[in-house]
This record gives C-alpha cells, structure tokens and sequence, in this order.
C-alpha cells in the first residue's frame, strides 16, 4: 500500500513560526511519530512525505536518524493541502492503484488503523476513518443563534487516513481544479463527483495536532502508551 503524508503546513493555530510537524512531543519531532506508526503498518511499503522544500533538510536529518525500513520520497507541497495532495498524487509509483492519505498532524495513528484502512480500500472506491460524534451538535447562523441540531446518530467525526481508487481520486482533482472547488479532504472531492465513501472506524485517540493544548494531549497519550 502506497501512503502519502500532506505535511507542508505552517501551523497558524500552532502560533508557531515553522511548520508545526518539526515541533516536539516526547522529544521527538511530531512528524516522527506519524513516521514510525507508517513503518510499524505491516501493509505500507512507501511513503511519500508531501513537504515544503525549505522543510526538506529537516526531514532528511529526522529520516537518517529514524532509519526506517520502507523507501520514503520528499514531495513538494503546494499552497494548499488540496494541491499538495495534487502534487503527491502524480509522484506516485506508476504501478499505483491504492492510496492511502494521512495527515502528518495526526502523529497518534496506531498501526492497526493504517493497516485495517490498506484492507478495507482493497474493497471500495473511497473510505475515511471516522468516530461517531459524542456531543450534540448545533448549526448556528452568522448571528450565533441556533438554527438546527442535526441527529447526533449520523454525525461522524472525520479523521485521516483516507483511502482512495488512485484513478479515481487523480479524475477528481482534476475536476475540481476545472471547476475551482476548494476542498479541506480527498473525499469531499469524492462526495461532489457523486463517488461512494464508506466509513472505517477510527481511534478516539487519533487526535488532529493543531494547538499548543493538542500538544499536551498528545504528549500525555503517547506517555500514557508507553506505561501499558
């Protein structure tokens, strides 16, 4: 199975002036956590990191230091995650028929969710790991009052990886950059060309790091897995 990395952000929310994935947790770039759940999946056998090339020097010291078993490829990324993932899909191998996309960010992936997303893509067109919302939601207006409150039973929490038909995801890229879409996942690309996308269960530990308070969470569940 074939993951590529969008990892070319600069973390705003992060108050950080670098891009957030070189910040620590545990002492280790969190960029390299993500890295060692990739190696650790039994199904993964390339990487692509989609970076910016300022950032490649970093990424090329925490590689040689990480030594990892599977070849890894630096990207270049674009302005958005929707063209950097633009761009990871055309330095695919050419023999590529699956990919799986996973944000650098979520560094709290477990190997068991990459390799049960590798499997199930094996299946379908198109999946997301996903948890079902625990709190009830509210759709509110530019006012701030409430409008609706949508039935929390079909409201699920999107995470990554998403997996998708490369084929496919490549034919709807280039739709959305034909019709100017602007996307924040792969698979609202999918929803707008009337693709099918299923739903694999996620990890409620598989957190999104984008604030300093994601930060401390992450660090207290990583310290949290190494005590079990």
């Amino acid at each position: 199975m074939y993951l590529l990395i969008p990892a070319a952000g600069v973390g705003k929310r992060m108050g950080s002036d670098r891009n957030k994935l070189l910040l620590t947790v545990r002492s280790q770039p969190i960029i390299t956590w993500t890295l060692k759940a990739a190696d650790a999946a039994s199904t993964i056998s390339w990487i692509g990191i989609i970076s910016q090339p300022a950032d490649w020097d970093d990424l090329k010291t925490i590689l040689a230091q990480l030594q990892l078993s599977k070849p890894v490829e630096l990207i270049s990324g674009g302005a958005t995650r929707q063209e950097s993932v633009y761009n990871g899909l055309q330095a695919l191998p050419p023999d590529a028929t699956r990919v799986l996309i996973h944000d650098g960010a979520r560094c709290l992936a477990t190997p068991n969710l990459l390799d049960s997303c590798a499997h199930a893509i094996q299946h379908c067109s198109g999946l997301i790991a996903a948890v079902p919302v625990k709190d009830t939601i509210k759709v509110v207006d530019d006012n701030g009052v409430i409008q609706s409150t949508p039935d929390r039973r079909k409201l699920w929490a999107a995470q990554t990886p998403q997996g998708f038909d490369v084929s496919l995801l490549k034919q709807c890229h280039a739709e959305g950059v034909r019709q100017g879409w602007e996307v924040t996942d792969d698979a609202a690309l999918f929803e707008k060309c009337g693709i099918e996308v299923q739903i694999v269960q996620g990890e409620e530990t598989n957190l999104k790091v984008t604030t300093p308070q994601d930060l401390a969470i992450a660090e207290f569940i990583l310290k949290s897995r190494e005590r079990s």
